[in-house]
């Protein structure tokens, strides 16, 4: 990392991220993977503060990168936003983004959480926490290693080995406890699963409310979401009767999972786009991811919406996520050794 200049965040803020409004003519092509109706707030505000438009295109991550790599030179892509630590470092290592130097985002975004040689930052997090049926279980694991325990045998819901989130959690793992325990750790899960890995994390939710399972994992930011209103399909006292727990609160803390992005190695708008990044470390885009979206700021200090504050203060994971990134490979041949599917 860089090491900041002395200089006023705030003035940085203010010159940088909502400086004069820029012609009518400027715009930033972004190319995102994040499909949530909440970030037209973001895009609106940024274009009403600088007058840069945002011309967006929207796609699954990997087929962005792909097609960020199909166009090369000529990609007409200024940023990439996704989510998930594994999916920004794929980016970087398939050379579509590119290292870029902002005292605004060294200043506000916590080392953890960005990028070694500064091509990615994340934005907003969602912490993924222990989820149980409190009428079934008496005992639920603390910390995720417990997971593994002989005496939660049949009784876990999660997703698949192919699921970002869960090829960066073993990555967590790997980077916190070791490559032997993490496959011990694996191990045990497979073995203590209900049913074979399947759906994404609303799925591992029902599936306690089904009664198929008795613990899950998840990321908060899908209960935090039926905790305000019942778009999960889950009712009140199917809320009521679940559980969680933050993990690993006396050790590493809980995992978080990471949003952010970073500017295309060939943008054409480059200047805008730096820009775009840097508004979105400021205090209103943070309470936006918060608001709208039921996610945890990246910069420390910011307000949480109601529905993210009620789940309770935790420690979370501080783990360096670009460290954790490298060990997705690790991660996906223990997933194979086990047989986790």
């Amino acid at each position: 990392m860089r090491v900041l200049r002395t200089t006023s965040i705030l003035a940085l803020l203010t010159s940088t991220a909502f400086g004069t409004a820029a012609s009518a003519q400027e715009e930033v092509n972004l190319y995102s993977s994040r499909h949530y109706d909440t970030d037209e707030r973001l895009y609106s505000d940024f274009t009403e503060a600088t007058g840069i438009t945002i011309n967006r295109i929207e796609g699954n991550a990997d087929e962005l990168i792909a097609r960020m790599q199909a166009e090369g030179a000529n990609s007409p892509a200024d940023i990439l936003l996704t989510v998930d630590t594994s999916r920004l470092e794929r980016a970087k290592d398939a050379g579509v983004l590119q290292s870029i130097d902002s005292d605004v985002l060294e200043a506000r975004i916590p080392a953890s959480l960005q990028d070694d040689d500064n091509q990615w930052f994340g934005f907003s997090q969602r912490a993924r926490i222990i989820f149980y049926d409190k009428t079934r279980v008496e005992n639920p694991p603390l910390d995720y290693l417990s997971l593994a325990d002989p005496q939660y045998e049949g009784m876990i819901c999660h997703r698949s080995s192919t699921n970002e989130y869960t090829q960066t959690l073993l990555s967590a793992v790997i980077e916190n406890h070791g490559e032997e325990a993490a496959r011990e750790w694996a191990q045990g899960m497979v073995n203590n699963f209900a049913r074979d890995p399947q759906g994404g994390d609303t799925d591992q939710l029902r599936g306690l409310v089904s009664g198929e399972c008795d613990i899950s994992i998840s990321n908060t930011y899908y209960f935090s979401r039926a905790l305000r209103s019942d778009v999960e399909g889950l009712t009140e006292e199917d809320r009521a009767n679940i559980g969680w727990i933050f993990p690993a609160q006396n050790a590493e803390g809980a995992h978080m999972n990471l949003s952010g992005g970073g500017v295309a190695a060939n943008a054409p708008n480059r200047d805008n786009a730096i820009r775009f990044l840097e508004y979105l470390s400021s205090e209103q885009a943070q309470k936006y991811f918060s608001a709208g979206n039921d996610e945890y700021p990246a910069v420390p200090g910011v307000g949480l919406s109601p529905s993210v504050a009620a789940l309770g203060m935790f420690r979370p994971d501080d783990v360096d996520l670009s460290a954790v990134a490298e060990n997705v490979p690790t991660a996906q041949r223990i997933f194979n050794e086990v047989g986790w599917k």
